[in-house]
């Protein structure tokens, strides 16, 4: 069952506004959130992510935090998400419906919509790690708003896809930014690098707990710009993101990162992560 502008449809129920901004400009923000056995996960990071994202395309959101907290959990009931299920979710905001022109129009109310998937988690994936291909970042330039405009995310993974690689790593003129979905980080000499939070890439939730379960657990993290040369050079090379979790890239443009198998930084991250989540959510 989907939350749609105040009222509670199923799937086959729902229609779009053909003058909706979302369906004709991509005008709109959204979230992802894991579940975890019925838990959410983060939550308050990804509402805190919303209200940014909405601030900075000049979208006024009517709802208050605890409105769309009680939306959020509203969801799970409806969708019957139990103790037992893994699941994601989504949540979306457009500017709403207006005659179609490139400004914002005045005097009109955002459309919400929600809706959850059950979903595993890629724990095969996260053993065995993945291959990437490197390709140009064609995205426009707020990749730090989360907004519906992600055309240029489809091309690259489709870009990556058709390379016989599962994601793929961008970079702009040589230096390296994240993934298609998901943050990008490498490892040399045990110390991790990623690109600082500015507005070419997304300042991913994952990101953040990575990030602070590194640095409480001894190790030096770089929020830098590297080179694609550098990237080459690692030791490992993971990505980070709601749905990937911590998952190792073992190969890229078909060489091997480092021994081409699961490096031990990752797994020490994938274990802190696994930790934070039970910690966090399943206690």
């Amino acid at each position: 069952m989907l939350y749609v502008d105040g009222k509670w449809v199923e799937a086959d129920e729902l229609s779009v506004h053909p003058e909706d901004r979302g369906y004709n400009f991509g005008d709109g923000i959204y979230e992802v959130v894991r579940i975890y056995k019925g838990n959410i996960y983060q939550w308050e990071g990804h509402l805190t992510r919303l209200i940014r994202s909405a601030r900075e395309i000049q979208l006024e959101l009517p709802w208050t935090a605890e409105e769309l907290s009680t939306i959020a959990h509203e969801l799970l009931a409806k969708n019957n998400i139990t103790s037992d299920d893994d699941a994601t979710l989504y949540i979306q905001v457009t500017r709403g419906i207006a005659p179609r022109v490139h400004d914002i129009p005045s005097n009109i109310r955002p459309v919400i919509m929600g809706f959850v998937r059950r979903k595993e988690r890629p724990l095969a994936d996260m053993k065995k790690g993945i291959t990437a291909q490197i390709i140009e970042d064609i995205r426009w330039l707020r990749c730090d708003i989360k907004t519906l405009n992600l055309l240029g995310a489809v091309l690259v993974k489709q870009y990556a896809k058709d390379a016989g690689a599962q994601d793929s790593i961008l970079h702009r003129n040589g230096i390296v930014t994240e993934c298609s979905a998901a943050n990008l980080f490498v490892v040399k000499d045990n110390e991790l690098y990623t690109h600082p939070a500015n507005h070419l890439i997304l300042n991913g939730i994952t990101r953040l707990d990575v990030i602070a379960l590194a640095k409480s657990n001894g190790f030096t993290v770089h929020e830098e710009p590297f080179t694609v040369d550098f990237l080459k050079q690692a030791d490992e090379v993971f990505s980070t993101g709601t749905t990937v979790e911590v998952m190792p890239i073992i190969s890229v443009d078909g060489q091997a990162v480092g021994t081409g198998q699961i490096g031990p930084v990752v797994k020490k991250l994938q274990e802190l992560f696994e930790e934070n989540i039970i910690k966090t959510v399943l206690v």
